[in-house]
């Protein structure tokens, strides 16, 4: 029996050990996309971690199991923020407002100030999804002002058609196999003078949209797996288009990474944007009852930059995808005059006719 309860515990104590390399190699994922794949696995690998040391604090490996329990809590807690944990009972999203601000729900939802809120929908549609009419139906309800869409294949294209009228401007980028293009639709007129446009591979849209007399570049991005697919190469072949978003910008994806890890914050950082707080796990490959969809990736991203304020990010039910629609409630922040510079008066009273007065 003590032979059979060595072998157990050496068994626990080598899974143990894996399980932290891969936990550490997550940390390293700017040196190479490989560990940043261990990184999008962070949570999971570090609660198997902390399961195979708990029974070796009673073993004669005690010491480093209380090391890895220790490790595992930590790697654990730079997720957290990204996460969600099963709720008993429902509860009500609430916005992410600077002090004092009340928000009203609502299309045209105001803040103190007459600030307008507005809202976009960010849904990875599934390209062979069975049950479209959700999807036709999530949109009717909610009304968004903007709406991002990935994985629009061939059979989507019919079914968008049927929110012409309602979402009269729009770009659909089709990706060279017909299945995972992205789109982008709006209510509200795109600026004038300026023309959407798609990356030369389907993967991103954009569009400058005019908010009530504020223009705003709007983005629709779809990132393929991490390594070993190319997701970093699809990043860097991108960074013409990140760089390229206007001073105020908002951008919803299928990123296929999570906010943690370094594919996001690069992306951030080529585009000079912010990435918003996760509502939690937006993807999850097996359908599980919603209790247990804390199990899944938080994927699904949200940047913005400029005079963007965002006040939410809500996960709605599912609509046949694999991934979880966002709603995002955001409003614009006024634009900020520049201060009247003493000296710079003082010299222009002095010119006048394109003379200096002595």
């Amino acid at each position: 029996m003590a032979r059979v309860r060595n072998m157990m515990a050496s068994v626990a104590f080598v899974a143990m050990l894996v399980f932290s390399v891969a936990v550490v190699a997550g940390f390293f994922g700017t040196l190479h996309p490989a560990f940043d794949s261990f990184a999008h696995f962070r949570a999971h690998l570090a609660v198997l971690m902390g399961l195979c040391a708990l029974p070796l604090l009673a073993t004669s490996f005690r010491l480093e199991a209380a090391t890895a329990l220790l490790f595992a809590v930590a790697a654990f807690a730079t997720t957290s923020n990204a996460l969600s944990v099963p709720r008993l009972w429902p509860v009500q999203a609430a916005y992410e407002a600077e002090a004092g601000d009340q928000a009203v729900p609502g299309d045209q939802a105001v803040y103190p100030g007459d600030q307008a809120v507005y809202r976009l929908l960010q849904m990875n549609l599934r390209f062979n999804n069975p049950t479209p009419e959700k999807v036709l139906s999530l949109i009717g309800r909610t009304q968004p002002d903007v709406i991002t869409l990935n994985e629009v294949s061939d059979m989507w294209k019919a079914k968008l058609a049927h929110l012409a009228s309602a979402y009269p401007h729009r770009i659909l980028c089709p990706y060279p196999n017909g299945v995972f293009g992205v789109a982008l639709l709006s209510r509200r007129p795109f600026a004038a003078g300026t023309q959407p446009r798609c990356d030369g591979r389907g993967a991103m849209a954009v569009a400058t949209v005019d908010f009530g007399g504020t223009d705003v570049d709007v983005a629709a991005m779809h990132l393929t797996w991490p390594w070993p697919r190319n997701q970093s190469r699809q990043i860097g072949g991108l960074s013409g288009e990140f760089a390229s978003l206007g001073e105020t910008s908002i951008m919803a994806c299928d990123c296929n990474a999570v906010p943690w890890s370094a594919a996001v914050r690069r992306v951030a950082g080529l585009g000079k944007l912010t990435v918003a707080p996760s509502p939690g796990p937006t993807w999850l490959y097996i359908e599980l009852p919603d209790f247990l969809r804390f199990a899944g990736l938080p994927i699904d991203q949200v940047f913005s930059k400029g005079a963007v304020l965002i006040h939410s990010v809500s996960r709605l039910e599912a609509t046949g995808s694999d991934h979880l629609p966002l709603m995002v409630e955001f409003s614009l922040r006024p634009e900020q005059k520049k201060p009247v510079d003493e000296h710079e008066t003082a010299t222009a009273s002095v010119t006048q006719n394109g003379r200096t007065r002595s």
